[in-house]
């Protein structure tokens, strides 16, 4: 006999969630313009919401294409980020926060399981060390491609 309060496979349905078939083909694409490094493995890892005081430091690192896009954001304190949360299912229609509380709709929670799984984190930047941002408030796993950085 399993036990309840055992934590699910990442991925897996909770009782009351259901899904829906995403479309076939995709309507647009993106570049990824680099990974985020983070100490986090597994999404069951990363703590909820980053912390952007004394959180540990992460990196974005940036293809060295992108490095002239970069002109300027030392001057920004703070950072929004925006990245592909690429192990998130992307079927869920609805779904338990953490487990918990009545089910909603995917477009009710901040879940990274969506059909189009673009997060997005407001860090403060450290430094840059070329095409590398260093930050602290990210919250996703080691390898997340980066979407866009916009000044928060």
């Amino acid at each position: 006999m399993t036990d309840p309060a055992a934590p699910l496979p990442f991925g897996a349905l909770r009782p009351g969630e259901t899904t829906v078939a995403p479309p076939e083909t995709p309507d647009a694409g993106v570049f990824f313009l680099g990974r985020i490094r983070t100490p986090w493995a597994e999404p069951s890892d990363c703590p909820k919401g980053g912390d952007r005081e004394t959180g540990p430091e992460c990196r974005i690192e940036l293809d060295p294409r992108w490095a002239p896009l970069l002109e300027g954001v030392a001057e920004k304190p703070r950072l929004l980020i925006l990245y592909w949360m690429h192990r998130a299912r992307r079927d869920l229609a609805t779904q338990r926060r953490r487990g918990e509380g009545p089910v909603r709709g995917t477009f009710a929670l901040r879940s990274p399981m969506r059909p189009n799984p673009i997060a997005a984190s407001e860090v403060a930047l450290v430094r840059i060390e070329g095409a590398t941002l260093i930050v602290r408030g990210l919250d996703c796993v080691d390898g997340t491609p980066v979407l866009d950085i916009k000044p928060a």
